[in-house]
This record gives C-alpha cells, structure tokens and sequence, in this order.
C-alpha cells in the first residue's frame, strides 16, 4: 500500500497551488456562512480538487473548478436561519426558498468582479444531466463540466453529512468518527452514499465518468485511513510489548524469596513504567491498550470490508 501525503478533507490543501491574495478573498467569504454550510463547502471543495487530479485535469482548471466548489453554496448565506438549520423536513414552501440559494449565489458573484468568474459553482451545482435539476433545469449539453463534477461531490457530501460520517477531517478526528461507525447501523454509511449517487448515474442525472472518479478517490481515502490507522496499532503494539515486560518482571518480583531479587526486578519495573504511570495503576493502562488495539483491529477490517462494497458497485 502506498503512503499518501494528500489530506483531501484538510482545508489547506489548496495551498499547493500558492493562491493568491484574490484567491484568498474568495474563500474567506466562508466565514459569512453558518459553520456547518462553511464545513460543507470546505468537503466538497477538496473533494472536487481531487476528482479533478484524478481526471487529469490541468492545473488552471484544477485550481478553478475547486473555488468555484468553495464557493457553491455561498447563496445560502441570504436563507433565513430557521430554514436552513431546520432539523427536520423542509415543507414544499420551505424548500423552494432553500432552492434560492443556487440564484441568489449566482446572482452575488456576478454582482462582484473578484468573484464573477467563479459563478459556475452556485449556479450549476443542482443541474442534472437529464433536466430534472434546477434553478433552470439544464440539460447535459448546457452543464459545464466543473458543475457536473461539483454536482456528484456536493451530493456525496451532504449524503455522508446526514449519517454523521466525516472522513478526513483531521487523523484523530478521523479515528474517533470511525470507532462510532464500528456500529452495525452506521457500518455502510459511506457505500451507502456511493450507492445512491450510482443510481443517480443511473437515471442520466450524475456524469457516469464523474461517478466512476469519486470511487476511486473514496477508495483512496479509506486506504488512507487504514494505513493511519495501521501506524497507530504499530504504537499500541509496542506499549502493549513494553506491558508485557513490566508484568513479566511483576510476577518474577513476587514469587522472589530473597530481597535482592525483588528490588532487580522492581528496579526493571521502575525503568520501564513512563509517568504517570506507577506500580499500581499500570494493569488498568494496560488493558485501556489491549482495548484500544482490539478496536482499532477491527476498525480496520471493517474498512478493508467497506472497500470490498464500494467495488461492487456499478454505475
């Protein structure tokens, strides 16, 4: 397995591209957005920075195409707060008002020269290749090729969003998410998503081609963290050796009959245990280890598992 040095989820991938002070003007718009759209809008960019690489897009296009994904759902800075963070199902009324955010977006980076450029991002990401998207209801031929790859990573996003799966958001955070989703009901959270989007190629709304690059970038990340994770069980490995040393000289210590045998062995204990552990509390860390190898085993297989769905898939 190779090593991966791209964090597709980390929001400052795109400084590979060293943007500039404009650049930079567009995406701090985020912070006008509530922290969950700015979450979203961080995912979705870098996802589609992704399916661009792996599409072999040029680096214009690349850098292009993932601001005009940052920028997507910069509309829905003008939704009232009570639609837009509604925790349950929208009305048809409601709904309608949360589809504006595709126009009024369009209509901000428009209005904005340092933005004008980047206003195929708000305006094209709900168009589907077969008419049934909006705000216009666009065909393939009217759908340029950044809305069609922002539309299949926006829709990925907010599927995987909706089960509170994230992926990538940092290693650690990575790993605590991940422990949750060991669950039977959360295990295929993310095929989940991938199957639904294949569907949705399916129908001829998602580009097939499209579809076909997030898999392989979703199947690169799950590797990613199986090989994070696999660092991680090396360390546990070595703690839960170093243990197994302590408790070996434990019991030579206590079946010692002379002094000097057991002061050895106390002295090899001693030398082992790091602060804050001590002679006392040493057994408790050390089966909070053997645990935390166990759960990590299994986190493991469980992506090597959600890798052999995603693979079954078809499009």
């Amino acid at each position: 397995m190779k090593e991966y040095v791209f964090d597709f989820y980390d929001r400052t991938s795109l400084k590979s591209y060293n943007l500039d002070k404009t650049m930079q003007y567009q995406l701090n718009l985020l912070d006008s957005l509530d922290v969950f759209t700015r979450k979203h809008c961080e995912n979705v960019a870098s996802l589609t920075c992704r399916i661009c690489e792996y599409l072999h897009c040029n680096r214009g296009f690349t850098e292009y195409c993932t601001i005009c994904a940052y920028l997507h759902d910069i509309g829905k800075m003008f939704i009232p707060p009570e639609i837009l963070q509604k925790p349950a199902k929208l009305t048809d009324e409601e709904y309608e008002i949360m589809k504006t955010h595709t126009t009024l977006g369009y209509e901000m980076c428009m209005k904005d020269e340092k933005l004008r450029l980047y206003a195929a991002g708000p305006w094209y990401h709900h168009e589907a290749l077969n008419g049934t998207g909006y705000p216009r209801g666009l065909t393939k031929k009217d759908i340029p090729y950044e809305g069609q790859i922002i539309r299949v990573a926006d829709e990925y996003d907010a599927i995987v969003s909706k089960r509170q799966y994230k992926s990538h958001v940092g290693i650690s955070d990575t790993l605590k998410i991940l422990i949750e989703n060991t669950k039977p009901s959360q295990d295929d959270s993310k095929s989940h998503a991938l199957s639904k989007i294949a569907e949705n190629a399916r129908y001829g709304k998602n580009n097939p081609i499209i579809v076909k690059t997030l898999f392989k970038v979703v199947i690169d990340d799950i590797e990613y963290e199986i090989y994070c994770t696999l660092n991680y069980l090396k360390d546990l490995k070595d703690e839960i050796k170093r243990y197994k040393e302590i408790e070996k000289y434990r019991l030579k210590m206590e079946k010692s009959k002379s002094d000097k045998k057991k002061n050895y062995y106390l002295e090899g204990i001693k030398a082992l245990l790091k602060s804050p552990e001590t002679l006392d509390n040493y057994q408790h860390l050390y089966e909070e280890y053997k645990n935390a190898y166990q759960t990590r085993k299994a986190i493991i297989d469980n992506l090597y598992h959600e890798i052999k769905v995603i693979k079954t898939l078809r499009v």
